[in-house]
């Protein structure tokens, strides 16, 4: 049997020391704003739409985003913390080197997304749309993902670590390497072609089993 090939490193965000980032609030976003070497805190930023917005080397730290819209937002080098993105969209955005921690993010857009050296960690993200996305050295681990959706979505270095599953879609997208077998679902929403090289444990191969109609025989 041949060792399980080692996913590559991802890069982790380029942030400057906290006493060298402007601390402050905030409200508002307009399009076209640019915040760079920020520290945004304890903020609620209600009812925003904006197009285009850049935030680089950034940290977010319990910011709230509220009946907000953000298409085509570029992150780069930014780590949120504690951040509610629920239902928040940033279709199409382009994320580098981003990480989010412990934040809560049902009904997430982040359909046609582009999305490289990220880490979703401990996150709510039931109900996610992730649709029609390009992801590359990208983690999520130990999120909760139920009826997620990565329908028609292009994984490259691309794990699943610890999250919760159940019922997320993954119809039309390559699961190829990708291993499935320490995370927890009661079915997915997946067809047999997606799945082809995929890696599962023993106890989720009867889950696909009766999936696709088959009866596995002790």
């Amino acid at each position: 049997m041949s060792a399980k090939k080692q996913a590559p490193k991802l890069e982790t965000p380029q942030i400057p020391d906290e006493s060298a980032l402007s601390a402050m609030e905030l409200h508002e976003l307009k399009s076209d704003d640019r915040l760079e070497k920020a520290l945004i805190r304890d903020s609620l930023i209600e009812e925003c739409q904006a197009s285009k917005v850049s935030i680089e080397k950034t940290i977010l730290r319990n910011v709230t985003f509220s009946d907000s819209a953000l298409p085509g937002i570029e992150l780069t080098d930014v780590r949120f913390e504690k951040c509610d993105l629920s239902n928040l969209d940033l279709s199409g955005a382009i994320l580098h080197r981003v990480e989010f921690a412990n934040c809560k993010m049902l009904g997430l857009n982040l359909a046609d997304a582009t999305i490289r050296n990220t880490v979703f960690d401990g996150c709510l993200a039931d109900y996610a749309a992730i649709r029609f996305a390009d992801l590359k050295q990208v983690t999520f681990q130990d999120c909760s993902l139920a009826k997620s959706d990565f329908s028609y979505s292009k994984f490259k270095s691309f794990e699943l670590r610890r999250n919760r599953l159940d019922h997320a879609q993954f119809s039309a997208t390559d699961l190829a390497g990708i291993d499935l077998s320490d995370n927890d679902f009661d079915g997915l929403s997946v067809d047999a072609e997606s799945l082809r090289g995929c890696i599962i444990s023993r106890e989720q191969a009867y889950i696909f089993a009766n999936l696709f109609g088959l009866v596995v025989k002790d």
